[in-house]
């Protein structure tokens, strides 16, 4: 039986005078973020169409305006968000180590009531999704996360995260690629290289695809 299909509105945002943004909702959701990728592709073939890039439930458009409108192509828009999106391939699996040691860890733990060995165990239990890639090179918004595990971002963010470090706020999860700033609670490490400038593509995550963490020796 075919997935219930999302009932929310879409909604069509001016970007300045040649973009715009599609919002199919406002949740982290699997089956939302499915149709936001796949409106991003069929955009994508469209003459007048720049660029469509899919987020976590929104779709951001880039348009030629010698070719089209706002006002034309949001109507485009919307028409192509309300079909059926194509059975989607289930997206590349990656299996991630990670060494549950982080400096938040023991903060995290105390904070949600948990043992240190309760958030690893949470942690690597789910196959996460990853929704969109952005903030910096190879950084993939990875969820949803555990219920038991959800936390607001530090109130405090660091000036520098050190690349390799498994993070997590509110329902989702992620892996700093390269050393940034950041508010997320660091919760491990992971020896997996998330960008390869040298190849192509760069990044290994993409959107759509799915990782599962597991707890490695330090």
């Amino acid at each position: 039986m075919p997935a219930p299909r999302s009932t929310t509105r879409i909604q069509i945002h001016p970007l300045g005078d040649t973009a715009l943004m599609a919002e199919l909702g406002t949740r982290l959701d699997t089956a939302v973020n499915t149709r936001a990728i796949a409106l991003a592709a069929a955009l994508k073939k469209r003459r007048d169409v720049r660029q469509a890039i899919a987020g976590c439930a929104s779709v951001t458009v880039h348009f030629d305006p010698e070719q089209t409108t706002f006002k034309a192509l949001g109507a485009a828009v919307t028409r192509l968000a309300t079909k059926r999106p194509p059975m989607a391939e289930p997206g590349r699996l990656h299996r991630i180590p990670v060494v549950y040691d982080g400096p938040d860890l023991e903060a995290a733990a105390a904070r949600l009531g948990l043992l240190p060995d309760r958030i690893a165990e949470l942690h690597s239990r789910p196959i996460y999704r990853v929704f969109h890639v952005g903030f910096v090179p190879g950084w993939a918004y990875l969820g949803p996360l555990p219920e038991e595990l959800e936390l607001p971002r530090r109130d405090v963010p660091r000036t520098r995260v050190p690349a390799g470090s498994v993070a997590i706020a509110g329902r989702q999860t992620g892996i700093y690629p390269l050393a940034a700033p950041g508010g997320w609670h660091l919760i491990g490490r992971t020896s997996v290289k998330l960008f390869l400038p040298d190849s192509d593509p760069p990044c290994l995550f993409r959107a759509g695809d799915r990782v599962k963490f597991f707890a490695a020796g330090a």
